[in-house]
């Protein structure tokens, strides 16, 4: 409990004790009065105070305004009808209050689960000098900067390690326990603790532009983003209250006086009893409380497991998502090329990678570092010369005398080499030595292990129809969609192209239904932003991602996916539920209180009943991690 939260506990306490204790003190007249408005004031002043703020600001008709007039009204008939009996308005008000704190404290626990990720802001940035280290603000470290982290540090920024290895914990970041290991070289992302070894760091960003900062400002603005639920709830509050306030004076004024035009008793007392118990069942509490915090429990369960979801309409919008397209490279695949096969004629395999590795080491193309990872060994450049790159065929060079040439098929024809077809799916580059045909090596792009698997638990969460958009060849596309288990595939694509094809799913679903496009983030921006819905994938320090993307997974596992879906329905499950059970309870109430078969007590515990078991609904959207 906070400071605030204990302070209204002992509040309460006093309040109970003070009940219990009048109850046996032998008072009468103006001091029994006088000492029941005492414990009314403990428990209800601050109540009291923001309906007269409310009041005063033209905002009169919420829940404060109506628990001050109907507990009020409880005192005012407790001393019209000199019955004494002043312990219901102030059990009322009691039983509200407890019902604060209990919402207040869910709240607390819905806001502490996402403080798990606020952990990731880095509270100083250490810099070297004269030999020692001196702990800045990270806002005061410049692009470019060398920065030390040593075991049991956050990354304060982002950057490049220029000495040591380590080992992070980004699971605030991605919500995987697994590990990464770090290198000289590797770029680094802030918001990881550093688990071993000291890491020297150069800055590549600074700390407004660091990947933690945009995360902290993209999860700390997300309830500004309101869902079409939370938009009626809203809209309902502002129609229902102001009724249930005339309806009240209806019950209290105008029956009695329509009784009198009768000749019957107005029993006036009866009446204005009704009237107070109505505002008191009418107020709204249920539903403005727990419908904002099932989405904000929706969305702080997301961030735990690394889903960042930038608004609450943006959730309620996943949950109806019916269409998935993916891009492919860097989504479904891994987006590294690896060398997956080496056919060979007289030259044996390692001779001809080896031809090949050196030939390509002047050229930084994928293809180029696909190769020398494959050699495996050391480049010595030295080795080759007359290195001249022939544009949309390949290279040729020179490598320890022999003249040797690496590329597509028309590189063979143009040399007038006589070459083989290779029938493996992926890129092929063939090679020729001494102008004679060696052989080809086959390139492909790996697909992710859980990529079958995270589109078998789409179509298992409702999803009716995966698509997948490539730039690559038919053959290559339909090769990785049949493997994958894709419905549809769309190949040979421009970039340019990819928002054509999305434009057309779009008119092709039914309106009810959103599509999600899932890209990499950094050159799908225009496709993430056209669709329903976009997601961004393995965005851990993508700038792209985070301003295009409408729901930011921060690892590049595909299985996120159908999770961040199953989360967002059952979120808006939860909230139609206590949408609907709110609603019954409500009106059921009202109507039994209009024709006098319940009282104030009664009242209050519908009341504050309902109001809890629906808080205690909505904590249910903050347990995801099993989904």
């Amino acid at each position: 409990m906070n400071k605030k939260q204990k302070k209204m506990l002992i509040r309460i306490a006093i309040t109970a004790v003070m009940l219990i204790a009048l109850a046996f003190l032998p008072l009468t007249g103006i001091w029994r009065l006088l000492a029941y408005v005492a414990a009314y004031l403990v428990i209800g002043y601050d109540i009291l105070r923001k309906a007269g703020i409310g009041i005063i600001h033209g905002r009169a008709f919420d829940e404060c305004f109506l628990m001050a007039i109907a507990t009020l009204g409880a005192f005012f008939l407790a001393v019209w009808t000199k019955s004494g009996d002043y312990v219901e308005g102030i059990s009322v008000m009691l039983f509200y209050q407890i019902g604060e704190l209990f919402q207040s404290y869910a709240v607390g626990k819905s806001r502490r689960n996402i403080s798990a990720l606020m952990d990731i802001r880095p509270d100083y940035a250490n810099i070297e000098k004269d030999g020692k280290l001196e702990q800045v603000d990270p806002d005061e470290v410049a692009v470019g900067s060398i920065i030390v982290v040593q075991p049991g540090e956050k990354v304060p920024l982002d950057g490049v390690v220029v000495s040591g290895n380590s080992t992070l914990n980004t699971s605030a970041l991605t919500g995987e326990s697994l590990p990464r290991d770090v290198a000289e070289g590797n770029e680094i992302i802030s918001g990881c603790i550093n688990m071993s070894g000291v890491l020297k760091i150069r800055t590549t960003k600074a700390f407004g532009e660091s990947t933690v900062s945009k995360i902290l400002d993209l999860v700390e603005n997300a309830s500004s983003r309101k869902s079409r639920s939370e938009a009626f709830i809203s809209r309902f509050a502002r129609i229902y209250t102001p009724a249930v306030c005339i309806g009240a004076v209806l019950l209290g004024v105008a029956v009695p006086l329509l009784r009198m035009a009768f000749g019957a008793d107005a029993q006036w007392v009866d009446w204005v009893y009704r009237a107070l118990t109505f505002l008191v069942v009418s107020c709204p509490c249920a539903l403005v409380i727990s419908i904002p915090l099932s989405f904000f429990a929706g969305i702080g369960g997301a961030s735990k497991e690394g889903i960042l979801i930038k608004g609450s309409n943006y959730l309620e919008a996943l949950a109806a998502t019916k269409v998935v397209v993916f891009d492919k490279t860097g989504t479904l695949t891994q987006g590294v090329f690896e060398v997956t096969a080496v056919h060979h004629n007289e030259l044996d395999a390692d001779k001809v990678l080896e031809y090949a590795a050196l030939a390509e080491c002047a050229s930084s193309h994928p293809i180029s570092k696909s190769l020398q990872k494959a050699y495996g060994k050391p480049i010595d450049r030295s080795r080759v010369t007359n290195v001249e790159e022939i544009s949309g065929h390949g290279i040729t060079a020179t490598v320890d005398g022999h003249s040797v040439a690496a590329g597509n098929a028309k590189l063979m024809k143009k040399l007038g080499i006589e070459y083989h077809d290779c029938h493996c799916v992926g890129t092929i580059i063939h090679m020729a030595v001494d102008g004679a045909y060696a052989g080809h090596i086959v390139i492909s792009d790996i697909v992710k292990p859980h990529s079958a698997e995270a589109i078998a638990r789409l179509k298992k969460s409702g999803v009716s129809k995966t698509v997948m958009l490539t730039g690559d060849a038919r053959r290559v596309a339909e090769q990785v969609a049949g493997e994958l288990g894709v419905d549809e595939v769309r190949s040979e694509l421009l970039p340019g192209d990819k928002v054509a094809e999305v434009e057309k799913l779009l008119a092709e679903k039914s309106p009810k239904t959103n599509l999600a496009f899932v890209g990499d983030g950094i050159n799908d921006a225009p496709v993430l932003t056209r669709a329903d819905i976009g997601i961004a994938m393995g965005a851990m320090g993508s700038d792209a991602a985070i301003e295009a993307a409408d729901v930011v997974l921060m690892d590049d596992d595909p299985l996120q996916i159908a999770k961040a879906i199953r989360i967002s329905r059952k979120c808006i499950g939860i909230v139609r539920q206590n949408i609907v059970f709110s609603l019954i309870v409500k009106f059921a109430c009202l109507a039994l209180t209009a024709a006098g078969i319940t009282n104030m007590w009664a009242a209050i515990f519908a009341d504050v009943g309902v109001m809890i078991l629906a808080v205690l609904n909505a904590i249910r959207a903050l347990r995801v991690h099993n989904l």
